[in-house]
């Protein structure tokens, strides 16, 4: 829900810059969506190269080597979502994108099912847990819709 909330707020701040500036390219909400997806995954991939041991309790026990696959997933949001910036590499750095997220939502189930505290200190409530499963397509949506509609 968090990353939810940044995409939404990230998306809303490049439309306001581009009302204010008159930009044609920010009053786009494809080019506004697809810059906030870009943010957001560049921020989240940076947290977790910074931070690996933070996020490594989230990783289901049969996967091996959490440190590596956090820091592997780190690299990737990042690489992805600098390449939706351009149109050459667009198609396949979305198509990567919800990949990826399809492979991290084994972690989120684990975090769900075990009732553990979600990343960045965020309340492990079991109605938030839960509810970040809901959220993982309307991700892979706001990708879809951002870089490849």
């Amino acid at each position: 829900m968090a990353f939810f909330l940044g995409l939404v707020s990230f998306g809303a701040l490049f439309y306001g810059i581009g009302w204010l500036t008159q930009s044609p390219y920010l009053l786009n909400l494809h080019n506004d969506a697809l810059l906030a997806a870009t943010t957001m995954f560049v921020l989240i991939g940076l947290s977790h190269l910074r931070k690996p041991e933070g996020l490594m309790y989230m990783i289901p026990g049969f996967l091996p080597n959490p440190r590596l696959l956090i820091l592997l997933s780190g690299v990737a949001e990042i690489i992805l979502a600098i390449g939706l910036l351009f149109p050459a590499t667009r198609f396949l750095a979305a198509w990567g994108l919800i990949v990826l997220l399809i492979a991290i939502f084994p972690a989120n189930i684990n975090v769900a099912v075990n009732n553990l505290p979600p990343p960045g200190g965020l309340p492990a409530k079991p109605w938030y847990v839960w509810s970040r499963l809901l959220f993982q397509p309307v991700y892979i949506i706001w990708i879809w819709y951002a870089a490849l509609l």
